[in-house]
């Protein structure tokens, strides 16, 4: 009798998990004892074991996907036994289906519960797979397919990319784990649909789907199966034993695609020994597939191409005679609703206030000059800026909070985010450990985040995590500014331009440079007195670039 195996409460405070790496794949023979899976929690990455034996007929939860604790994890049974029943009612089964371990009076109840609902998945013809909207971020609830870049009655392999879907953090790419002809798009672009909703059917073709897509409801069971027949098929493919990746050198989580993870535990490669091609050094198939121990880095070559098919005609301006009324109406990206939602809850719920001081620049112009003249170095003002509220955020920890309703947090991180704007509005992409950072270090993460921020090539990751945030709007020629802050933040500077005007310096009236700099502080965090006093540390040091060495 088939085992389902739920998401395990690994902690005291967990409420969801993420697999990280299955260790196992359908069609694997388990013992008890064996590691099945490695799973994220709030608080580490632990192993989970198996505690019953027999075959591992499906996977729940993908690798990289995160679900609420009891969610259906796995089925472990008898090689070729039915399992569509319990995959079309395992809403209902999966508490239950977690005593059948310890005895079988349950269990014979199982199949009259969910022999109803069972049609459903049986229903599917043979190789077709149906995909539903992907969960790409941890807030995502519904996605915006931005282009399809296959159409129906496309061939489609394992690793295309079937579309750009837009979340409320970025536009990613969205790969196909199933090969076949792309029988039917369920999602048109430019449409919103929640996560799970159908978005397309891919199997073989010239395949009757007649009634799948008007059958399927959102969050229905067909979207289990796909993942577990597109494995099996795979699985077909004479592999290596299946083998434990290492982490990375540094700590951080390997980019890599589900399928390269597959692929590469099959052949036994390590990812660590891979050179990612895909975006941010992401690894995908044709890295695994093309490796070999003395030269990985090849495969980087195919993808440099890549970039040319965003390239988007800029749209022409309609022509508006004279004398007449003409209104156009520009449907809300899923970018410009989250900006909207999130700015309104902040400015209505943290009360602000804001701090204005003017910084004298004429040092800081000549430390820059100085320093960019040293070869493949290139800092701006907005960098010594950065650098500059790094090191005050470490003297007054009190600005680097968080606002809880039983408490307040001190982050004694320093992680900046700066404000970049897009052509669908604002993102904020993080630099990590600011403080730590040299000058130069901070302008080549800048450009390299502002850049892949404008062609919508940010991960959520990157964007996650501000301790502070820094906004700057100096060369759009803006002298002075006030910012609503990006909550959970308790504050954002506001910097303007560099302005050119007569100044007062020892009593005499001379031609200086000044800086306008405006600190938007949560009152409820920050008082007044604290905000002025990290202004006065910020105004020394850019005031004074030497001093931020000492």
């Amino acid at each position: 009798m088939a085992t389902i195996i739920t998401m395990p409460r690994l902690s005291d405070t967990m409420t969801e998990g993420t697999v990280a790496t299955w260790l196992k794949k359908v069609g694997d023979k388990i013992s008890e004892g064996d590691i099945l899976a490695e799973i994220e929690t709030d608080k580490a990455t632990m192993e989970f074991e198996s505690f019953n034996e027999g075959t591992l007929l499906h996977i729940g939860i993908p690798a990289g996907e995160t679900a609420p604790v009891d969610s259906l994890l796995a089925i472990i049974g008898t090689e070729g036994e039915d399992i569509s029943a319990l995959l079309a009612g395992k809403p209902a089964d999966a508490a239950p289906a977690k005593e059948e371990t310890k005895g079988t009076e349950e269990t014979a109840t199982t199949p009259e519960v969910t022999k109803a609902a069972a049609p459903a998945t049986a229903s599917l013809p043979k190789g077709v797979v149906v995909i539903t909207m992907p969960r790409l971020s941890d807030t995502m609830t519904e996605g915006t397919v931005a282009t399809w870049l296959k159409k129906v009655g496309d061939a489609v392999a394992e690793g295309d990319i079937l579309a750009e879907i837009e979340t409320d953090k970025a536009t990613m790419e969205f790969e196909s784990f199933n090969e076949g002809t792309l029988l039917y798009v369920g999602i048109e672009e430019g449409n919103t649909a929640p996560v799970d909703s159908l978005l397309a059917i891919i199997g073989p073709a010239g395949t009757d789907i007649s009634g799948i897509a008007e059958n399927y409801k959102t969050g229905g069971a067909p979207a289990a199966p796909a993942v577990a027949e597109e494995k099996e098929v795979a699985s077909t493919e004479k592999a290596l034993e299946p083998i434990v990746q290492e982490p990375s050198n540094d700590g951080q989580r390997i980019l890599a695609s589900p399928l390269a993870k597959k692929i590469a535990s099959d052949k036994g490669i390590q990812l660590t020994q891979v050179k990612g091609s895909g975006e941010n050094g992401r690894i995908v198939k044709s890295d695994i597939e093309n490796f070999t121990p003395q030269t990985s880095a090849a495969p980087a070559q195919t993808t440099a191409a890549a970039p040319a098919k965003t390239e988007t005609v800029a749209a022409a301006k309609p022509f508006v005679p004279a004398g007449e009324v003409f209104t156009e109406e520009i449907k809300n990206s899923q970018m410009r609703k989250i900006i909207a939602k999130r700015l309104a809850e902040s400015l209505f719920t943290a009360p602000h206030y804001n701090l204005v001081i003017e910084v004298t620049m004429d040092e800081a112009m000549k430390s820059r000059a100085i320093i960019n003249n040293v070869p493949d170095t290139k800092v701006s003002f907005n960098d010594m800026v950065i650098k500059a509220c790094a090191m005050a955020l470490k003297k007054h920890p009190k600005i680097n909070s968080q606002w809880r309703e039983d408490s307040i947090l001190i982050n004694h991180h320093v992680n900046i985010g700066v404000a970049v704007a897009v052509e669908d509005g604002l993102v904020v992409p993080v630099l990590r450990f600011t403080d730590a950072m040299s000058l130069s270090q901070i302008g080549g993460n800048v450009r390299d985040l502002a850049g892949r921020a404008k062609n919508k090539k940010l991960l959520p990751t990157e964007m996650e995590g501000s301790t502070f945030t820094v906004s700057n709007l100096g060369m759009f020629g803006i002298t002075e500014f006030n910012s609503i802050i990006n909550q959970p933040n308790s504050a954002i500077l506001s910097v303007g331009a560099i302005v050119e005007k007569p100044v007062v310096k020892n009593g005499q009236i001379v031609v200086g440079n000044t800086m306008m700099l405006s600190l938007a502080c949560d009152h409820r965090t920050i008082d007044g007195a604290t905000g002025a006093q990290f202004l006065q540390t910020l105004k020394q040091f850019i005031e004074n670039p030497v001093t931020m060495l000492a």
